[in-house]
């Protein structure tokens, strides 16, 4: 499909004759995973308007808040790419102008599609790192492989999380059903991040989500040993500051390398836990490739929804 605009953002959509997916030229988020049937979007929609983070300004956007964070809130949307580092960066490098989940969440994509595939592609100068994004539709499904080059000539360690974020009217604050395969859990803070380590006697993880009002599902599949973390993020009409201002309901499943949102500084001290380490390696020169899948359905209940998380498992492996 040719560029369009979602929300007023610069994007491109590819379709099938049950799914819409659609991913922003800035920040390369997946702003909707849509059944085209229903209209349902289970991906989370901020409740401020959003706007391209090329042109955010500090001094301009006092509405986005004002600390690390801003920047990317201020076109943030669905499921975002947290690269290469999960959580906040350090005072120095946020005095150097790098924003909370890195890079990629605020970086110009080249975006290309033909048809049902897409191709999104960025350049991360500071972390000297490249990312591609490629996606294919086949019914309900959408496969994702995701390419990361270090570029530099030294081995790298890196944070890389796929924060996958659901929102409302799919999210209901005390509805919504959540399954996925935890072997040991950390609390980081009650009731707002918790950590999951997969259980890793499954070499595919998962989470399912399914909301009885709607009667829908989405789920993601992976690979444990690409991603053996799931942290649980929630956001329910506490914050009130800018651009929360206490009317926000979201609830983030963020699989990837990390089990905690930290600085560059304390995943490396952390260094792992459960026995299972905290970041992974790309050396030097060298690339590395992940595939994981998301899936989205009508189910009239659980037993249904899981269902087609089994489907989708099965597709991952072929």
């Amino acid at each position: 499909m040719p560029e369009t605009l979602y929300r007023g953002r610069r994007a491109t959509f590819i379709e099938n004759h049950l799914v819409r997916l659609t991913v922003l030229h800035e920040g390369g988020h997946i702003a909707e995973i849509r059944d085209l049937a229903s209209g349902v979007n289970p991906l989370w929609t901020p409740p401020w308007d959003s706007i391209e983070p090329s042109t955010y300004d500090l001094a301009k956007h006092p509405e986005y808040g004002n600390d690390s964070e801003s920047k990317l809130l201020s076109g943030i949307m669905g499921h975002n790419l947290c690269m290469d580092i999960f959580g906040p960066p350090s005072p120095e490098e946020a005095a150097a102008g790098l924003t909370v989940h890195g890079e990629a969440s605020v970086a110009a994509w080249e975006v290309r599609d033909s048809g049902t595939e897409l191709t999104a592609r960025a350049c991360l100068p500071e972390a000297q790192l490249r990312v591609e994004r490629r996606i294919k539709l086949a019914g309900n499904t959408a496969e994702i492989v995701e390419v990361v080059e270090n570029e530099s000539a030294t081995d790298r360690p890196i944070a890389w999380t796929e924060h996958v974020t659901l929102g409302p009217p799919f999210l209901e604050q005390s509805g919504t059903e959540i399954r996925f395969p935890a072997a040991k859990s950390e609390v980081l803070e009650a009731h707002v991040y918790t950590a999951h380590l997969m259980d890793p006697a499954r070499a595919t993880a998962y989470f399912v989500a399914w909301s009885p009002s709607s009667r829908f599902v989405i789920t993601y599949v992976w690979r444990r040993a690409d991603f053996p973390w799931l942290g649980l993020w929630e956001e329910s009409y506490g914050r009130t500051g800018a651009p929360w201002n206490g009317r926000t309901l979201t609830r983030g499943l963020e699989f990837g390398v990390s089990p905690m949102p930290e600085t560059r500084r304390q995943v490396i001290e952390r260094g792992s836990l459960f026995g299972v380490p905290a970041f992974r390696w790309i050396p030097a020169r060298s690339s590395v490739r992940v595939r994981y899948l998301a899936a989205i359905g009508h189910a009239g209940n659980m037993t249904e929804a899981l269902a087609i998380l089994t489907e989708t498992e099965t597709r991952l492996g072929d």
